[in-house]
């Protein structure tokens, strides 16, 4: 593609916002006009799909529900009145409770002001709001951001000794259901931490849930601070406009109503039906093409920006867990998929863009880049060059080099990064990826995948129950207590061996491997 050709392109996604600007460059892609050409049939059969979708259709069949996160950037697309009312007046509530907070009028019950946040989540609950803390936490935040997103008892730890005394902690917990291991353990270790403190739980703790969910009960029981409604028709991974990201990001001080303006916007440019002139259908075309439409290819995320460093493990959860499926749509095992990793610019040329530039062409790259470097001083490095023309001049060097093995690359460029832009990238990304999962035919509103893990360790912590009843003072092998309670014996092993090591009176009396180890409990 000469340079001629290659400038046209880069111009034709300008002006997606108005202010500030967001545009794709397709310009290192080798996307052909024949390849879009070819793919545009499908393409705009996905653009009607996703009107169907924005419509109220029934997206997820496993669960017989809507998939509505599109609405709330723009309540008046939803299918009811009830269901536009609704998003208005959570967006209403949390702006009010938040500037309550800020003000000092909603205070912990000990005496002082609100001053930090501890977010209780897993996956999208989590990375979102993580995603938003990166981007505009500052020195300056009326309030810090803590998220636990692990069972991990140590991370637990570490990251309560970080945030010190929780008298001025608000406690945000985030379960659709209340059932989710991670968010409960999580909360529970927060509350062991506030009552060895001396404070009161429940006048600093908010849920996130769905009303009438384990949740909501356990919050109404223990008078909790506040409750907001996360609706079924919202996903994880697509949550981060819902009050998951709303909430917290507030806090923080973020402007709700221009990210979700920023979001809305880029909605409505990716509704148009002129594939050309469309950034999602485009985009979502580039990862075709490269893939061959069967995820060939990684997903390479390269950010040049410290800020949006989050933004491959956001990309990594929304389109793994939405497009990696067995089945498509007719039940066919099509193993589908598009394998993302990445970190940041210009750290990844001092880690593995050598591999990238000169080994397995196994990947195409997703690059963003941020125009403005700073928002403060002017400051040069050496005669001429500031730090951010050297971080510019890493991004072009990086993706010609790319382009000269052949690699390809899209990226997308913005002016600045505020709270438009970022509402304006979230939705880019959630609607590519929805337009792709309609171009290989899979449902990327349902994940068999993950609740086939959580079942799996809801057995794993059965047999740990009948091995736990099964130990006695008497000295047992592996064999033995596999025997007692009807199981194999290498599913006992790692158990016996995390039980010996945490829990008080589990020990192993002999040897090390599973043929000569024992155990007994005294």
């Amino acid at each position: 593609m000469d340079t001629v050709n290659r400038f046209t392109r880069y111009l034709r996604f300008r002006s997606v916002l108005d202010d500030p600007f967001v545009e794709l460059d397709l310009s290192y892609s080798a996307l052909e006009a024949k390849d879009v050409d070819a793919l545009t049939p499908p393409l705009q059969k996905a653009l009607a799909a996703m009107r169907d979708l924005e419509g109220g259709s029934i997206a997820n069949p496993d669960e017989d529900r809507q998939v509505g996160h599109f609405w709330l950037r723009a309540p008046g697309l939803s299918p009811s009145e009830e269901v536009e009312q609704a998003i208005r007046a959570c967006i209403d509530d949390i702006e009010a409770f938040v500037q309550a907070v800020h003000a000092g009028s909603i205070s912990p019950p000990e005496g002082g002001a609100f001053t930090k946040v501890i977010l209780c989540g897993i996956g999208g609950s989590a990375l979102g709001p993580m995603l938003l803390a990166d981007v505009f936490a500052s020195a300056e935040a009326p309030m810090s951001l803590c998220v636990l997103d692990n069972t991990d008892p140590e991370g637990i730890d570490a990251s309560l000794a970080r945030v010190g005394g929780l008298q001025d902690a608000l406690i945000i917990v985030i379960s659709k259901s209340g059932g989710t291991a991670e968010t409960r353990n999580g909360m529970l270790e927060v509350q062991r931490e506030v009552q060895k403190q001396g404070l009161a739980f429940g006048p600093r703790a908010i849920a996130v849930t769905t009303d009438g969910s384990k949740l909501s009960q356990l919050a109404a029981q223990e008078g909790w601070l506040k409750t907001f409604p996360l609706w079924d028709w919202v996903g994880g991974r697509t949550s981060i406009t819902s009050a998951v990201g709303l909430l917290p990001g507030a806090l923080i001080g973020m402007d709700v109503r221009a990210f979700l303006a920023g979001a809305a916007a880029m909605d409505d440019a990716t509704r148009n039906e002129d594939v050309w002139q469309n950034p999602a259908t485009m985009l979502a075309a580039f990862w075709h093409h490269e893939g061959n439409g069967r995820g060939e290819r990684a997903m390479v995320v390269l950010p040049y920006k410290d800020r949006m460093l989050l933004l491959s493990r956001y990309m990594q959860q929304l389109v793994m867990e939405s497009l990696g499926k067995e089945h498509d749509r007719q039940g066919n095992v099509v193993n589908q998929g598009i394998t993302v990793y990445g970190n940041k610019g210009s750290t990844d040329q001092h880690a593995y863009v050598q591999q990238l530039r000169e080994g397995l062409h196994d990947f195409f790259a997703m690059f963003l880049r941020v125009v403005q470097d700073r928002s403060g001083e002017h400051f040069e490095v050496e005669d001429g060059v500031t730090s951010g023309d050297y971080l510019d001049g890493f991004w072009q060097g990086t993706r010609k080099a790319l382009h000269g093995k052949g690699r390809r690359s899209a990226t997308i460029c913005v002016d600045r990064l505020d709270e438009r832009v970022l509402g304006a990238l979230v939705a880019l990304f959630e609607r590519t990826v929805s337009i792709y999962a309609e171009l290989i035919d899979t449902n990327a509103y349902h994940q068999p995948g993950v609740e086939a893990g959580k079942k799996a360790a809801a057995v794993v912590l059965g047999l740990q129950a009948k091995l736990l009843a099964a130990l006695s003072s008497d000295a047992l092998g592996v064999q033995d207590l596999a025997k007692k309670v009807d199981a194999d014996a290498a599913d006992c092993w790692p158990i016996l061996q995390h039980l010996a090591q945490n829990r008080a009176g589990v020990s192993v009396v002999s040897g090390q491997d599973p043929e000569r180890a024992t155990f007994l409990r005294r």
